[in-house]
């Protein structure tokens, strides 16, 4: 596909440690097999036709400049807007959805069976649960409490184009509470569950709201803090069924549970629905660059997004099946759900740490949710991928020989065969099956989003799981649409073509070096038009102007920031980003996120952070280095220690950066690209730390401040 011999690296190759003979005797059987199977498998599968679709080009420049603006070949005319006609609101989308799927499962939450604590070697004590089936809810049973929510919110003095906050965990009652919203037209404030407290005052005060939506754990553990800094806020509605009664919270705020506020709202249904032009979310972001900015995402916005997403993924019906467990405070996986919730698909939810049976959570025994729901679709940001690419390899290197060499020979054969669009069910069935029964063995498309997707655990996913990874490009601001990978396009390192309801311009960035006249490829700062880009940032004229503008024909378009660069068949590649650059003292610029996004394919390394200063030479990292690499690495060398202590040592530090240079060169960076010194972190950057954001995205304010006693050493100043 899209001659990816020549984009599919030989590094990406695993190691195969086995005597000469024993492998050509491998390949000339396989060789035979492909001979037999090839001509049959060809004719039948209708893969001559597959490769033709793939190899086509899929956006053009409508202008013929090569600056643009890119749009999908079959919207050359016009942008799409809408899913269905006459359904241009968010209420409607639902309604359409219950009208043609009553019966069907909507919502999934499982049974928690049993919690228990257990204590681990190191004296922590992590709870553990076993869970049991999923309970679930029909699209006419979500819709009626959803009426109902909305109606009993109404009696709590909530108005229509009021806002009111949701602050809660990814849950079936996060989506029932956001559709009473949309029928009952509140505006929905979302905001990040790990957010800190200023950042959530600041989001609660600015827009003013009165009523929030929780959940118990979250207003024990967050909120309480912060009351007193909200002065507007006067109820508290949590979603759990108990408990009710809190005590100890400030005078003048009223404490209700979701089942009380829905049996208040049986008694009067009527509402005032909104027009698409009306605001349905206010999105805050996950504050990656500083205070987070609420993004007013309009109905007729988000219609638009889950237009252009839905295209995208072929097949999409009733009969699927979606795993929802990232934020549903982020674009990507609201927008998911809606895509789902649009076309009569069962959503069951999960977490982190209980995805899957070897998830931190789940007792040991007992099933992940991915093993009990069996689900066809799912998203995942890189951060999530990257972690089940290393996890698996891990266990690789556990096998015995034997099994070892039969893994990493099926591994390398099949990305051969994938790469000239083949497939290699026999692989699938004998090698592949226990890897993809991980996520449940259903799984027909992963979603990836958030950041940039290393090519290494992109065709990892695609060969071990046995799906294709449909690597997707959009932000906040413009419904988390702008492109996405077609299916049948198993290239890696990009983003894939404009969807059908946006187009893309690229503008000149001279301080960069980047340009639409540049060869073989036009390059540029990435700008996104179409109806999908939002209303702007609420109370923030000065970024509004900034980041977003309105040309002669009336369309909004908003500046990203990346840096892209079109190939010939009109897919998108993210290259670098304005944000990220840094000079050097001699006059070098470099781009960190470039940095970071080759020395991530580094086994030793679980998350990177390039930092460079401008006053001087050369770039320093903070590294969370993989505990078993490095353990490994330390037993080499003689070093005993605990992760801390290795993580200390000076000569484990020296260490890793020899092998990360090696990682760099192999990547082929620059040498004033190439971090001079590091510093080793012995604790991962999590959410819950407020090193990284919800979608895993470095927060750089956070960590220059965190270790800034390591900068002044790897500097001199120390």
């Amino acid at each position: 596909l899209l001659i990816l011999c020549s984009l599919v690296p030989l590094r990406m190759k695993l190691k195969e440690d086995m005597s000469p003979l024993l492998l050509q005797v491998f390949r000339s059987v396989i060789w035979v097999y492909s001979v037999i199977t090839f001509l049959p498998w060809y004719l039948l599968s209708g893969a001559s036709g597959s490769q033709a679709h793939a190899k086509r080009v899929k956006a053009r420049s409508v202008s013929r400049n090569p600056a643009g603006p890119y749009r999908a070949v079959s919207n050359q005319l016009k942008l799409v807007s809408l899913l269905h006609e006459g359904v241009d609101t968010l209420d409607k989308v639902f309604e359409y959805a219950v009208v043609h799927f009553p019966q069907r499962d909507c919502l999934g939450t499982r049974e928690v069976l049993s919690e228990e604590d257990e204590i681990q070697p190191n004296g922590k004590v992590f709870k553990k649960v076993i869970l049991g089936d999923y309970n679930w809810l029909s699209y006419e049973d979500t819709f009626h409490l959803s009426q109902r929510f909305g109606s009993g919110l109404a009696a709590l003095g909530q108005k229509p184009l009021c806002n009111i906050a949701v602050f809660c965990e990814t849950r079936a009652e996060w989506i029932i509470a956001a559709q009473a919203c949309f029928m009952y037209n509140f505006p929905l404030v979302t905001l990040y569950s790990t957010l800190g407290g200023a950042a959530i005052a600041h989001g609660l005060n600015e827009t003013e709201v009165t009523h929030i939506i929780t959940s118990k754990d979250l207003l024990q553990s967050r909120l309480k803090a912060i009351l007193m800094d909200v002065p507007r806020l006067k109820h508290i509605i949590v979603v759990d069924k108990k408990p009710t009664s809190w005590p100890d919270l400030p005078r003048g705020i009223m404490v209700h549970n979701m089942a009380a506020v829905q049996e208040l709202g049986a008694k009067n249904l009527g509402c005032k629905q909104p027009v698409p032009s009306d605001i349905a979310v206010i999105m805050y972001t996950s504050g990656s660059t500083g205070i987070p900015k609420g993004v007013m995402i309009s109905h007729s916005n988000i219609i638009a997004g889950i237009t252009g997403m839905a295209e995208r993924i072929p097949n999409l019906n009733e009969n699927d099946t979606y795993i929802g467990y990232l934020p549903l405070a982020h674009v990507l996986e609201l927008s998911a759900e809606l895509v789902c919730v649009s076309h009569g698909c069962r959503i069951g939810y999960s977490s982190p740490q209980t995805l899957a049976d070897q998830s931190s959570k789940i007792k040991k025994g007992s099933k992940g949710d991915t093993s009990v729901l069996r689900p066809t679709l799912m998203a995942a940001v890189p951060e999530i991928m990257d972690r089940i690419y290393k996890n698996v390899m891990t266990k690789v290197e556990e096998m015995s020989s034997v099994q070892k060499t039969l893994f990493v020979l099926a591994y390398n054969y099949k990305m051969e065969q994938i790469s000239k669009g083949y497939s290699t069910p026999l692989c699938d069935r004998l090698v592949f099956r226990k890897v993809r029964s991980l996520l449940g063995g259903n799984m027909r498309v992963l979603w990836s989003g958030g950041a940039p997707l290393s090519a290494a655990t992109q065709r990892f996913m695609n060969i071990c799981f046995c799906c294709p990874v449909g690597q997707g490009y959009g932000l906040t601001e413009t419904c988390g649409a702008g492109t996405i990978s077609e299916l049948s396009d198993y290239s890696t390192g990009r983003v894939g073509a404009p969807l059908v309801c946006s187009e893309i311009m690229l503008k000149d960035w001279e301080e960069g070096g980047y340009f639409s006249t540049d060869k073989p490829n036009p390059r540029g700062e990435i700008l996104i038009g179409g109806p999908n880009v939002t209303m702007g940032y609420y109370k923030n004229e000065q970024k509004n102007r900034e980041d977003f503008f309105v040309d002669a024909n009336g369309q909004r378009w908003f500046c990203t920031g990346d840096i892209g660069e079109f190939h010939h068949d009109g897919c998108l590649k993210i290259i670098d980003r304005k944000k990220d650059l840094v000079k050097l003292q001699a006059g070098e610029y470099v781009s960190l996120g470039k940095v970071e996004a080759v020395l991530k394919n580094c086994p030793l390394i679980d998350n990177i952070c390039a930092y460079a200063n401008s006053d001087e030479s050369y770039v320093i990292g903070f590294v969370v280095p993989n505990q078993k690499q490095l353990t490994t690495l330390a037993e080499q060398k003689g070093i005993r220690g605990s992760l801390e202590e290795l993580c200390n040592y000076a000569e484990m530090e020296k260490e890793v950066l020899h092998i990360i240079t090696d990682a760099a060169v192999t990547g082929k960076l620059e040498c004033f690209e190439i971090p001079k010194k590091i510093c080793l972190s012995p604790e991962p950057w999590t959410p819950e730390t407020g090193l990284v954001t919800d979608a895993f995205k470095l927060k750089r304010k956070e960590l220059k401040t965190h270790y800034q006693d390591d900068i002044e050493r790897m500097y001199g100043g120390k």
